[in-house]
């Protein structure tokens, strides 16, 4: 029986890892949750179904409410990031699957990584903002990071047998997200409905928005490059409309290998439950046939100026890379509370890190830091805009 503790547990990448816990009854228990807190019943459902160990919620006045909602005996409950963090580190779990969106999933991240966990990592930002401490500290204590991003799990398949010193580049797929086909001229009157209708996944709308803007892919190049261990110019992108292709590998003699399947997160997240076994999956199976066509092409950088500026960051490096994700956090938080219009989401980024410092981070504390610091700068950059002043 293998324990999962699950950051990250109303998610969509939670609720679907939550679903294969019940698919595996005799394979996989829950030890561990954790969330922001913004669904208390629901987390108070997942207690009563998986009955965790301990739950972990970002706020505090969530977990006053579950308190409340919960009769006793309960799950020991923890607050705040310190609880995060000892949700992931101290509980006895198999698996630490690091599900939380943005800049909330690196510290409890680091923790697991700390405790000698294995983590299976859906949470991009984590290597984007701390990628060489995060895989030092893997490396130091034995941790295997398992990737769970689609795209990421793809690769770590199609290097199953194969030695890293004869991989020449990997080839991460994009859809194009929604405005694949809109033309340029028209992205500064999009709404966030527009946005939210993402052609091919379901997920939330922090990652759907960053897959209208591309700003996703260039955060999985950034994670890739950590992951695996690459140079920034052995990562590459290109748009693939009919995310059959999750992404692929070209070795050194030429020969591409690349991981085919349907559009369901399910599949990676069992891999890297199970992994190095596999499990007949719950999912729909690949009809080819029924596809048709798989078409491949570059992406339009000048369009999707995001996808320029990660790439742009993975090589200046240093800080860059977290003042990168944390503008780019508070921008599509402003976007969908309808306070500034899509094409300003790359723009302040852009002055982001136009100001940002050099040098690289020692620490995770000096990661942190820095990030606390670029939200308070990009959110008056906002405030300013909204008074009619540009910053």
């Amino acid at each position: 029986m293998k324990r999962i503790t699950l950051l990250g547990a109303t998610g969509s990448i939670g609720l679907r890892t939550l679903e294969l816990v019940s698919s595996f009854p005799e394979e996989f228990e829950v030890a561990g949750l954790a969330a922001r807190g913004s669904n208390v019943e629901l987390i108070a459902d997942l207690c009563r179904k998986y009955a965790p160990r301990a739950v972990a919620l970002l706020d505090p006045s969530a977990v006053e409410r579950l308190a409340a909602i919960l009769p006793a005996p309960r799950p020991e409950l923890l607050t705040g990031p310190a609880g995060l963090a000892a949700v992931a580190r101290d509980v006895d779990a198999d698996i630490v699957v690091s599900a939380l969106v943005g800049a909330a999933g690196l510290l409890p991240t680091m923790a697991a990584v700390r405790a000698g966990r294995t983590v299976a990592l859906a949470n991009k930002e984590t290597l984007v903002m701390a990628g060489g401490l995060m895989t030092a500290a893997a490396r130091d204590r034995g941790v295997t990071l398992l990737p769970v991003d689609s795209e990421h799990s793809a690769v770590f398949q199609c290097l199953q047998g194969h030695n890293r010193g004869d991989v020449h580049r990997i080839l991460l797929t994009a859809s194009g997200g929604p405005f694949r086909e809109t033309p340029r001229a028209q992205l500064a009157g999009v709404t966030v409905e527009d946005a939210l209708k993402h052609p091919t996944w379901k997920m939330g709308a922090k990652i759907t928005i960053d897959s209208a803007t591309l700003m996703n892919k260039g955060l999985e190049i950034i994670e890739a490059r950590w992951l695996f261990d690459l140079g920034p110019d052995q990562v590459q992108v290109v748009i693939h409309p009919q995310s059959i292709v999750h992404s692929m590998v070209e070795y050194i003699d030429g020969s591409v290998i690349a991981q085919l399947g349907v559009a369901d997160m399910g599949v990676p997240i069992l891999y890297a439950l199970t992994y190095p076994e596999r499990r007949p999956a719950p999912a729909a199976r690949l009809d080819l046939t029924r596809v048709g066509q798989l078409t491949f092409f570059e992406p339009d950088t000048d369009k999707f100026p995001c996808l320029r500026l990660a790439r742009a960051t993975l090589g200046r490096g240093g800080a860059a890379p977290v003042v990168l994700n944390a503008a780019n956090e508070v921008a599509v938080a402003a976007f969908l509370e309808r306070r500034i219009g899509f094409t300003d989401i790359a723009e302040l980024i852009e002055r982001a890190l136009g100001a940002s410092r050099s040098g690289d981070p020692a620490s995770i504390e000096e990661c942190v830091a820095l990030d606390v610091e670029t939200r308070r700068r990009v959110s008056e950059a906002i405030s300013l805009r909204g008074a009619g002043r540009r910053p």
